[in-house]
């Protein structure tokens, strides 16, 4: 077996041949290369869980506002529209189906039309038609009725009416 070093047969010129030399010496002469692995695998640790990190911090901000939402608009102390029968309940109530195919209920009653529209854009649903009527002790712009409610689901790109207190 000939080296690169030995000579070249007549074919080739002499550009050719002190390419070859020249290519030759800088690879017999060249340094290996020090790697620091441990290093190495540490920042690609490092960057992974950042990353990691991101992506669950985005899918936490742009899910997470629809379940906060929810559990603000669930809250126990607020009052009801006009009484707190069951039947009020639901006309007031959106019952909302995710893309897995779970739902949750979103009880809107005696939310402001205002704090209402949050949680349609959360949800991806449209606001419809507002109508207003005059109830007797209500707060003026508080949710009376949505439609569709609750048994029926909405999902995103539904329109959702509301029927509002006229105070």
């Amino acid at each position: 077996m000939t080296s690169y070093g030995d000579a070249r047969p007549s074919s080739c010129t002499p550009f050719e041949e002190e390419l070859t030399h020249a290519m030759n010496r800088f690879a017999n002469s060249a340094e290996t290369p020090d790697f620091d692995a441990p290093q190495i695998l540490r920042r690609t640790r490092r960057r992974r869980t950042v990353g990691i990190a991101a992506v669950a911090a985005a899918l936490i901000a742009a899910g997470g506002g629809t379940a906060l939402a929810t559990s603000v608009a669930s809250n126990s102390s607020t009052p009801a529209a006009t009484g707190t029968d069951a039947k009020n309940d639901d006309a007031t109530t959106l019952l909302y189906r995710f893309g897995d195919g779970t739902t949750t209920r979103i009880p809107l009653a005696g939310l402001s039309l205002d704090m209402a529209k949050p949680l349609l854009e959360k949800t991806q649903t449209k606001l419809g038609t507002v109508t207003k009527k005059a109830v007797k002790g209500c707060k003026p712009t508080s949710v009376l009725e949505v439609t569709p409610h609750a048994p029926k689901t909405i999902e995103p790109g539904d329109t959702v009416d509301f029927t509002i207190c006229a105070g």
